[in-house]
């Protein structure tokens, strides 16, 4: 049976290319659980042929994506913050994907500008250098400077990338539409909801305007930092495909040799970046996602200068004020509450096997437990969360994991700064001061006033959709549906009463019918056939009557 694709004249040719890439790296009989083999012109000869493949699964499918491009190389950096959705062993190989590919040609860059911006680059800036200083899978970056003599970098998006970006989007979509249906994956994930939020990530992350105004939110949310630097942005210069940033200049914070020999304290390098991503966190609810060394540069003063604000996470109140409550049980050695508040979190489903889950986190706590701090290392936690978030199925936000993976990333550069660097002892006066404010008696007011709020809703629309209900239960038109899984035991136990009172009618009936029959028959010998027939019935019918009584009080 073939399927329909969404385009599949128009996008049967990279299809192809898809499944010959997926079969060369041992993928083939996932694309023949889908029934993909005969669309895509692979012969099912060569899965028989095809040689076992020396490298692990994980290494296997980060390979595939780098090969496949942008969009499954994305695809990949996404997967890689989902521990619920893919085990440890892949999450750490897809954390390794390589998004460096070689620049596009200048003649190419050159018109995407003058289209974006309506001139020239030479007419626009005193001087643009033609050589990027990096480049991407989806942009590279140009050295320029403008007509005030002010240096700046220029992002350009890669010419005609957003064509070959939609058509995999759509692929994906099909792809995950089939094996919604074909592959176990599909019962435990809703696997297009996964690619419909990728697919609206990597069209966020294309609009540079939206990147833009990220910087102009860091810059407000830490005017009076004076240890962390924002370039500013040039919208005059900028458009949904090209980025003017001011340009800094500093060392790499993870240059350890080059700061030392410059005279920066790197300890104190170490405090001011763990200040910055906590305040991020617990206090702005809004943080830097991509912290590797390359997006951070060492300014004079011990002045921490960002770039790139394309990767962003957002924690909202409610979900910082939650995951306080889960930090300060998990303090308490408390699994029962732990368990509960994944639950009010909606990280763990109402239905989740308590007991193991239970289990888990007690051996999760019980390994830190007498730990100091100091002792315990960020990456470490995150580590061991990861198997029983997959095990269990928690669903925690993005967000909630680009944060996990964010704080990795600062520990390990903390440590390369200061060797007995500690992001928890650093953490631990915001942690106590955001505790003190979520208990605040202007913070308990404002959430008692809004229950008073709900309240007040519900009890003003509450009369209304009960005249409805009971109005149609009068009409006869309101209906109760009820849902029983297969395997219930109490659909079970139903199934067993029914037929037993099944059983017992027909019996009685047989028994009373053949009774009644009684003064009809004749009993002068020799005994005529209707007379031996209703006596036949009528002993196997008390037989199974008296069968029938006797399971029943065996089965208590």
């Amino acid at each position: 049976m073939y399927h329909t694709f969404t385009h599949p004249y128009r996008h049967l040719k990279r299809y192809r290319e898809i499944g010959r890439v997926l079969v060369a790296h041992g993928f083939g009989e996932f694309l023949d659980q889908m029934q993909l083999l005969p669309i895509l012109d692979v012969p099912r000869r060569l899965l028989r042929r095809a040689p076992r493949p020396p490298l692990g699964a994980p290494v296997r499918l980060r390979l595939a994506l780098e090969e496949l491009g942008p969009t499954f190389i994305k695809f990949g950096q996404i997967l890689s913050t989902r521990p619920d959705v893919l085990p440890p062993e892949f999450v750490e190989e897809l954390s390794k994907l390589q998004d460096a590919v070689p620049p596009a040609p200048w003649p190419l860059i050159q018109q995407l500008i003058q289209e974006e911006l309506g001139s020239p680059p030479e007419a626009l800036f005193a001087s643009f250098g033609e050589a990027p200083l990096a480049a991407a899978s989806l942009a590279q970056v140009h050295p320029a400077t403008l007509s005030d003599g002010t240096e700046v970098v220029v992002k350009v998006q890669r010419p005609d990338i957003r064509p070959q970006i939609e058509t995999d989007l759509e692929i994906l979509m099909d792809l995950a539409r089939l094996a919604q249906r074909h592959t176990p994956l599909g019962q435990i994930y809703d696997l297009e909801e996964i690619a419909e939020d990728f697919a609206y990530t990597l069209r966020n992350e294309l609009d540079y305007r939206r990147e833009g105004r990220n910087a102009d939110r860091f810059r407000r949310n830490f005017q009076a930092e004076p240890h962390l630097y924002i370039p500013r942005v040039y919208w005059e210069y900028t458009t949904e495909r090209v980025l003017v940033l001011e340009r800094i200049r500093g060392i790499k914070i993870d240059d350890i040799q080059a700061l030392q020999e410059a005279g920066y304290d790197t300890r104190e390098i170490a405090l001011h970046s763990a200040r910055i991503v906590i305040k991020e966190v617990l206090e702005d609810g809004f943080f830097h996602a991509d912290p590797h060394p390359g997006n951070f540069l060492v300014m004079p003063g011990h002045v921490i200068g960002a770039m790139d604000f394309g990767m962003v996470g957002e924690l909202d109140q409610w979900l910082r004020e939650e995951l306080v409550r889960l930090y300060i049980v998990s303090v308490q050695m408390d699994t029962e509450g732990v368990v509960d508040q994944l639950i009010r979190m909606g990280a763990a489903a109402a239905t989740v096997d308590r007991p193991r889950l239970r289990r888990d986190m007690g051996r999760l706590l019980r390994k830190y437990r007498g730990m100091t701090l100091k002792e315990i290392r960020a990456t470490e936690v995150v580590r061991d969360v990861m198997p029983i978030a997959f095990r269990h199925r928690l669903r925690f936000p993005t967000d909630l994991w680009l944060l996990g993976k964010t704080l990795s990333m600062m520990e390990g550069v903390g440590l390369q700064l200061d060797p007995d660097f500690d992001m928890f002892a650093v953490s631990e006066p915001y942690v106590r001061r955001f505790v003190r404010q979520l208990y605040s008696p202007g913070a308990v007011s404002r959430r008692v006033a809004l229950s008073a709020r709900h309240w007040n809703d519900l009890g003003r629309d509450l009369p209304r959709h009960a005249y409805r209900i009971l109005s149609q239960a009068a009409e006869g038109r309101a209906r109760v549906v009820l849902h029983v899984e297969q395997d219930n035991p109490l659909l079970t136990q139903l199934n067993r009463v029914i037929n037993r009172l099944i059983l017992g009618v027909i019996t009685a009936a047989f028994i009373v019918a053949l009774a009644l029959l009684f003064p009809l028959l004749s009993f002068v010998w020799p005994w005529p056939l209707v007379t031996w027939l209703t006596l036949f019935g009528f002993g196997a019918a008390s037989f199974l009557g008296l069968w029938l009584m006797i399971s029943i009080w065996r089965s208590r």
